[in-house]
């Protein structure tokens, strides 16, 4: 570790060897603020609070630990092993984040919102994931999202978007919707199997907000378990799967975006999800559908938005 000039060392002893600091420090107490404070003057402050946060914790990480040597070596291999398995179609980086929970804090974070006496809450938002592609096609109402062959159930969903305030259905809203077929690959991941945007597609609501497709009795899979991730689970003890799940964006250009994901109740997965995504609302029922040559489940699912200029508690 660096010695500092003025002949304390980083320890808290000086080259006397009498302690600097009060018996609650183990450390230096001052390293860590001196790495800080070097920042320059051109550093932005939302910068300097983030990144100036960011080495607190890590430092303070380490001390807790009492970090060796070879645990910080791994821990630089294993940061490197991320950026040598991603690709344009592997986000090796997001998904590591995934398994210890931080996209759905910052998901948390970025989509809690002030409410008043009397609002409804809006649809629980859920992370977006590595699969959401911007060309997915609009299709009509009615229509399926099905392109290509499956093992699956097909199902017919519906459900009407309403304001949370108003609890009026909100027309023109687009329905945004992507999921994995039954082997739990998604399209650009199976091109032996599956057509471009399987398994994908938007929808505008009715003038009332009511929404109506076909679709797959979702599947669970695994996430990759080749890369840093995998290495993760296991050193955590934690399996790899996914509860089955269907990605929603709901999106009007007067209401904040929902992205989420719905999760059929019966699925084994759902209080251990793999990259914590599951919530109470966020649960669905699929029940038998009689009459509807087209499908064999049915899944009603109505979504609430809220107006674009309520307040979120992190801008409080």
């Amino acid at each position: 570790m660096p010695t500092k000039t003025n002949g304390a060392s980083t320890n808290g002893v000086k080259a006397n060897g009498a302690d600097t600091h009060t018996h609650t420090h183990k450390y230096d107490a001052d390293f860590t603020p001196a790495v800080i404070d070097l920042m320059g003057p051109k550093t932005t402050p939302r910068t300097r609070q983030v990144l100036g946060s960011l080495i607190r914790h890590i430092h303070d990480f380490a001390r807790e630990v009492d970090l060796t040597n070879d645990e910080w070596i791994m821990g630089v291999n294993f940061i490197n092993s991320i950026g040598q398995i991603s690709t344009p179609v592997r986000n090796e980086g997001q998904r590591v984040c995934d398994v210890i929970g931080l996209e759905t804090l910052i998901d948390e974070i970025a989509n809690k919102l002030v409410l008043e006496p009397g609002d409804d809450s809006p649809t629980s938002s859920s992370i977006l994931g590595p699969f959401w592609s911007p060309h997915a096609p609009f299709r009509e109402l009615g229509d399926s999202i099905i392109r290509s062959a499956h093992n699956g159930q097909v199902a017919l969903m519906r459900g009407q978007i309403t304001d949370i305030v108003t609890k009026q259905g909100i027309p023109n809203a687009i329905f945004d919707i992507w999921q994995a077929s039954s082997n739990g690959k998604y399209d650009f991941q199976d091109p032996e199997n599956q057509e471009p945007n399987n398994l994908r597609g938007k929808f505008r609501t009715d003038k009332d907000g009511y929404y109506h497709l076909y679709i797959l009795h979702p599947t669970p899979y695994s996430l990759p378990t080749d890369g840093p991730a995998g290495v993760l689970l296991q050193l955590m003890d934690r399996h790899p799967f996914r509860p089955a799940h269907i990605h929603l964006m709901i999106s009007h250009p007067e209401y904040k975006t929902v992205t989420t994901q719905i999760f059929p109740r019966d699925d084994q997965y759902l209080s251990s999800d793999s990259v914590f995504a599951v919530k109470n609302d966020l649960v669905v029922d699929f029940r038998p559908l009689e009459g509807d040559p087209a499908a064999e489940l049915e899944l009603e699912y109505d979504i609430r938005l809220a107006p674009k200029g309520m307040q979120m508690v992190a801008h409080m």
